[in-house]
């Protein structure tokens, strides 16, 4: 009997076709690896590429879905608007981003005023309404799809944006849904079917962040012509009808002032409820005065109730438009010697017009009852005053003098209520509570002349040498301090734009005499309607 536990010697030949078996079937798995890594690698590439082109998120709810029904309704909303003249250079538009129906017959104001500007690039400034992030999240690759096409990135802007700060970044995912950007774009592609976009969205409604972002805008577009700011936003959110109207009327009162700070502190102490995008405002407004911005036109306003819905909780939408004015930079290099001295016609265009003879005669009359009253009782003269003109929130001074000499000057640079109650004011404040003086006695307030000054909205200088002596009063801010000097105060003193300036900060301010000269120093300039006794 055989042995059974170990087997027989192998045939050489058996063992030999077994290893060459052996080896193509290695070959055989490494095939099958290759060919399944290949795979792969075409569907992760392919995976990657596809997620360049960002998505429609809001289509079908927010605006139509298809092409033609899109196309259609922006049509008509376009097709009842009026093209404005802007009389200069646009930079940039302020646009609502509610859902079209909403906000698309006001947004259709802006889009008519710039279609056919030949806009090479759109930067678009919105938030993130659904997303938190610090800094700045700029879209860089790909194209955005619209119902109407796709839009796409201007990659080397972009990336030049990403560059100019560490807290400007790319973060895809802040434009998932996000109608701060998405509601512009089919507008967009309806008024500039071949542009390039940049959309850009602001993580934090924070001002340090409105500084870099309008630094960065600067930087990457000061020698670009050919590129349009949008910034996206709506305006005081589910007011009652007549509630919003003044909201927002106050609103576009301060937007006209094109301070970029005001805006921002105003939107605090209103709780938040003038922009909803404040920072992309306040950065476009910062960005577009850099860029040379001088003038803001509001091409529409409306709110929810006047377009499509009930007037009991409503929205308001804000169209318009910053630009470069040609006629200011016309009258600027006609008007202004190397001194920045303006000449006698010159002064009279500046500081006269705004009222009657009859009106000048009225407030010089409130303030002179309005002291009289108050220093033979102590109490407030109440006045009641129909004229429009003096309905209208202004900022006044009330300056006083006795044979000449300044006895009281105190004002209000912005308006706060009428404009005859805060002239009535001014007009106590200076006769009694002007710290430099004792307070004006009965006994010789028939010795006073009294002046008043009607200010017009201040306005951002970034360049001191347009400031005009004669013409402009000017507001100089840095941290805390703050100073003014009146128009007239260059007339007075004989002072050139360098003295005027200089003792603005150090007499007026606190300053050191040059902090002027500081770029982070702010000046704001504002014209005066003088007129006394």
């Amino acid at each position: 009997m055989k042995n059974s536990k170990f087997p027989p010697k192998a045939d050489p030949a058996v063992a030999e076709r077994i290893k060459k078996y052996n080896l193509k079937l290695v070959i055989f798995k490494f095939l099958i690896f290759i060919f399944n890594f290949s795979l792969f690698f075409f569907c992760f590439s392919f995976s990657c590429f596809a997620q360049e082109i960002k998505d429609a998120d809001l289509a079908g709810s927010w605006y139509p879905a298809n092409k033609e029904e899109l196309s259609a309704l922006l049509d008509s909303f376009l097709s009842v608007v009026s093209a404005q003249e802007i009389n200069g250079d646009v930079i940039a538009l302020i646009q609502p981003h509610a859902g079209l129906v909403f906000s698309g017959p006001v947004a259709a104001y802006g889009v008519k005023a710039v279609k056919g500007l030949g806009i090479k690039t759109v930067i678009i400034i919105g938030f993130a309404h659904r997303k938190q992030f610090d800094g700045v999240s700029v879209y860089n690759q790909g194209a955005f799809d619209t119902p109407l096409g796709r839009l796409n990135i201007d990659k080397e802007l972009s990336e030049a944006l990403i560059s100019q700060n560490k807290k400007i970044k790319s973060y895809p995912s802040a434009f998932d849904e996000e109608n701060s950007i998405e509601l512009q774009l089919p507008f967009i592609k309806k008024a500039f079917p071949d542009a390039l976009i940049v959309p850009v969205a602001i993580g934090d409604q924070d001002f340090s962040t409105v500084r870099i972002l309008s630094d960065a805008l600067y930087n990457v577009l000061k020698d670009r012509k050919d590129c349009l700011l949008i910034a996206s936003t709506d305006m005081s959110h589910y007011l009652s009808y007549l509630d919003a109207i003044e909201r927002d009327k106050r609103t576009i009162g301060i937007l006209k002032q094109m301070s970029a700070d005001s805006i921002f502190r105003e939107n605090i102490l209103s709780g938040g409820n003038m922009f909803c995008g404040v920072s992309g405002v306040a950065a476009v407004v910062l960005a577009g005065q850099k860029l040379g911005a001088d003038s803001i036109k509001i091409l529409k306003y409306a709110n929810s109730g006047d377009t499509a819905g009930d007037k009991s909780r409503v929205v308001g939408y804000l169209s318009a438009v910053i630009y470069k004015s040609k006629i200011k930079n016309e009258e600027s290099k006609m008007k202004n010697d190397n001194t920045g001295v303006q000449n006698e016609e010159d002064k009279k265009e500046g500081t006269e017009g705004m009222f009657t003879d009859a009106e000048q005669k009225r407030l010089l009359d409130i303030a002179r009852q309005t002291i009289a009253e108050y220093l033979t009782t102590g109490k407030t003269k109440d006045f009641h005053e129909s004229d429009p003109v003096f309905l209208e929130e202004k900022g006044a001074f009330v300056t006083l003098r006795k044979h000449g000499d300044l006895r009281g000057c105190i004002g209000n640079i912005m308006g706060k209520g009428p404009l005859y109650k805060t002239v009535r004011d001014m007009a106590i404040e200076s006769a009694v509570n002007d710290p430099r003086f004792k307070a004006v006695t009965k006994e010789e307030f028939k010795d006073i002349e009294i002046e008043v000054s009607v200010l017009s909205v201040p306005a951002r200088e970034f360049n001191p040498a347009n400031i005009i002596m004669g013409k402009h009063g000017v507001i100089v801010k840095k941290g805390f301090y703050s100073g003014v000097f009146l128009p007239q105060v260059a007339a007075e003193t004989g002072w050139s734009r360098e003295e005027f300036l200089s003792n603005l900060c150090s007499h007026k301010a606190g300053l050191p005499p040059d902090a002027w000269k500081d770029k982070d120093t702010e000046l704001y300039t504002f014209t005066a309607e003088v007129f006394s006794e």
